[in-house]
């Protein structure tokens, strides 16, 4: 019962059954250069898996003020599309997205369980033999935390939330990102990162019951600067 329990907070904390059964298999990184995850410039590929964890936010390849994209509405619902890999983050460290939202959560407050939610997420899981080590750094658009916060997600301290956009000041604009997962994953977990296994994507409202509506774009991951 207690690792059932275990697994339940994992679900919730949005580091699923994709974190727990996790084997490493898709990309493989060998550093020679940017490693492209998808660009959606032919629509949503095929390493996408769907994950529903309640209700299904919807995710549809679209074309936004020029730039493809894949376009998120959720409606009281949470699931997300996650991309397996199998690289080395020291030989790919940094990680570049472009996102927009409509507006944040009303009601979203990430340091409690019924605000977890967030218009946009983009997160990097990095898997364990052991699930219970499993972790994940999840870059945020945050309802109400400054900008550069790092903060123990409200189900599981083993998922960081960072907040790298924050409140609606930006949003309505697309907005491009860079960060660098050894330095964040340092930071949040006070040591070096084992291998990562999976990208994600996740606009979901299923503890607040509102709506949302974000835009992801290109997502890459990047050797380190030369």
């Amino acid at each position: 019962m207690a690792c059932t329990g275990f697994r339940w907070v994992f679900r919730h904390a949005v580091v699923p059954a994709l974190v727990l059964s996790l084997t490493l298999p898709g990309t493989t990184g060998n550093a020679a250069g940017p490693l492209l995850i998808d660009d959606f410039v032919n629509g949503v590929s095929a390493g996408w898996e769907k994950k529903v964890f309640k209700g299904e936010t919807v995710y549809r390849a679209t074309l936004d003020e020029e730039r493809p994209a894949v376009k998120a509405e959720s409606k009281a619902a949470a699931s997300a599309l996650i991309y397996r890999v199998s690289l080395d983050p020291k030989a790919y460290p940094r990680l570049s997205w472009s996102w927009k939202i409509v507006r944040t959560i009303g009601k979203g407050d990430e340091r409690t369980k019924a605000g977890d939610d967030y218009a946009a997420r983009v997160y990097v899981v990095f898997p364990s033999t052991f699930f219970w080590r499993t972790r994940a750094v999840n870059y945020i658009w945050a309802n109400r935390l400054p900008p550069g916060t790092f903060l123990p997600n409200a189900y599981t301290g083993n998922a960081v939330m960072v907040a790298v956009e924050s409140g609606d000041g930006n949003a309505g604009r697309w907005i491009d990102e860079e960060r660098n997962l050894v330095e964040d994953y340092r930071r949040a977990f006070g040591e070096d990162p084992p291998a990562v296994g999976a990208v994600a994507i996740m606009t979901d409202t299923d503890n607040t019951g509102e709506q949302a509506v974000a835009w992801y774009g290109a997502i890459r991951l990047l050797p380190p600067v030369p």
